[in-house]
């Protein structure tokens, strides 16, 4: 009797045994899920942007072109950011920032475009921001106002070069699109709405809430986060199922 108790708890024991194997697998393929998913939601987020980013097709804004640092090891030390002369803007000026010189550049239009003063044959073609640093975990702002904003185009892309310190160059100039998946490199854009569009009334009932400047540029990084915790809450729901079966079914 005492024999046949010992196999019977000793293949209780190794059911045991096997059953925390595959759990312990499984948790360890989520923990690097977890991993991959906050690596690729910081990524995505961190890349050279435009804020506000959308304005009225016409009018006047300032734009601030938000720079992040991407490197530990490095500061950034150089924005570069080119206008798109196939939709020119007539009048173009930038906000002294201290600690960093501007070289603002003209160039030649391909087609004459008609502004407030006449006939306008070049317009501002690329800013260059200098000789400041930003540090890593650091990000800036380089404020600029243009305007009035093309009215024969919804969105303006701005190619943008960001120069570290160490020499290397990232090239923000991969068109985003309309839809659909983001590119790696994606270049900052200025999605122009019809003049008078906002101030439409808004259809549905209840108040309506204005979005501020800081609640903008965290959407997309909230977003971000909010998917990866999905994931997150996915992959352990698994985890935890597959572990109930295998103790159900070892029993």
């Amino acid at each position: 009797m005492s024999s046949s108790r010992h196999i019977r708890t000793s293949h209780l024991r190794m059911g045991r045994v096997g059953a925390a194997r595959p759990i312990s697998r499984a948790a360890a393929v989520a923990g690097l899920a977890a991993v991959t998913l906050f690596g690729v939601a910081t990524a995505a987020a961190a890349h050279v942007t435009v804020n506000p980013r959308t304005a009225e097709q016409g009018s006047y804004a300032k734009v601030a072109f938000r720079v992040p640092n991407e490197r530990d090891d490095a500061g950034t030390t150089k924005l570069q950011v080119d206008l798109p002369l196939d939709h020119a803007v007539a009048s173009v000026s930038v906000r002294p920032l201290p600690g960093w010189k501007v070289k603002v550049e003209k160039k030649k239009l391909p087609t004459p475009i008609k502004s407030h003063d006449g006939e306008l044959t070049e317009a501002v073609a690329t800013i260059t921001w200098s000789g400041g640093r930003i540090d890593p975990g650091q990000f800036q702002e380089f404020d600029v106002s243009m305007g009035p904003l093309p009215t024969d185009t919804d969105r303006m892309v701005f190619k943008a070069l960001q120069t570290y310190s160490g020499g290397e160059v990232v090239r923000w100039d991969q068109d985003p699109g309309t839809g659909g998946q983001e590119p790696e490199h994606p270049a900052p854009v200025l999605s122009l709405t019809p003049k008078g569009a906002a101030a439409q009334p808004v259809a549905a009932k209840g108040p309506t809430v204005t979005a501020r400047d800081s609640d903008t540029a965290s959407d997309g990084t909230a977003r971000l986060l909010g998917t990866a915790g999905i994931a997150l809450g996915l992959i352990g729901s698994a985890v935890g199922g597959y572990g109930l079966r295998r103790g159900r079914s070892r029993q």
